[in-house]
């Protein structure tokens, strides 16, 4: 014989269970009430659009180890290091594009991100003198980036040029590969040591 307060328990879950069934299929009615109205509960105010800046890349060439200047439209951040960021990926998209005059495959998203510090390690983050970026690579793009002395002396000058041309209070560069020092970026170029961006150069020959 079943006992008395397990068959009075047994009723209440019972009751408990068809409540919640007449709430979901009330809930699941007003869902589809609003579908039918079209109704959306997504915010109707449009996301902002980041207005197009001008950027200046200074894109390698492997036929004459120069730098030359092109200027492209981007919607870039506010922040300085996410529009660093901006701009470095899009010169790495012109190297990993097809017909390429430095071909580096797989780069168009091979910076991950670009701290920049008051140069010299000293001094805050509300600085305004010369400042020192670090530009964090992504492995992926050290581990498809051709080897050779001359390609990746062109890889590097080209990322310091352009990050003077476009802030100008950037005068030295260190890199980083996924967050951690690495010794060369694909066996030949130093990683380990700081590149002034005035030694950058471009569109005047480039001879490591």
């Amino acid at each position: 014989m079943i006992p008395r307060y397990q068959t009075i328990l047994f009723f209440i879950l019972l009751a408990a269970s068809l409540v919640m069934g007449v709430v979901l299929w009330q809930l699941l009615e007003r869902h589809h009430q609003r579908l039918l109205n079209g109704e959306d509960s997504a915010p109707t105010q449009a996301p902002l659009v980041t207005p197009a800046e001008p950027a200046t890349l200074e894109a390698a060439n492997d036929a004459d180890n120069t730098l030359t200047a092109e200027v492209q439209s981007l919607p870039l951040p506010q922040s300085p290091g996410d529009r660093a960021r901006a701009i470095l990926n899009r010169l790495l998209a012109l190297y990993a594009a097809p017909g390429s005059t430095h071909p580096v495959p797989g780069g168009a998203n091979g910076v991950a991100q670009v701290f920049l510090l008051p140069a010299g390690g000293q001094g805050d983050h509300r600085h305004s003198g010369p400042e020192l970026a670090v530009v964090n690579l992504t492995s992926a793009f050290a581990a498809n980036h051709p080897s050779g002395l001359e390609t990746e002396t062109l890889t590097v000058l080209s990322i310091c040029a352009t990050l003077r041309a476009n802030l100008p209070r950037v005068t030295e560069v260190r890199f980083l590969v996924d967050g951690q020092q690495r010794a060369t970026l694909a066996g030949h170029v130093d990683l380990t040591r700081t590149y002034l961006t005035a030694a950058a150069l471009p569109a005047a020959g480039v001879h490591p």
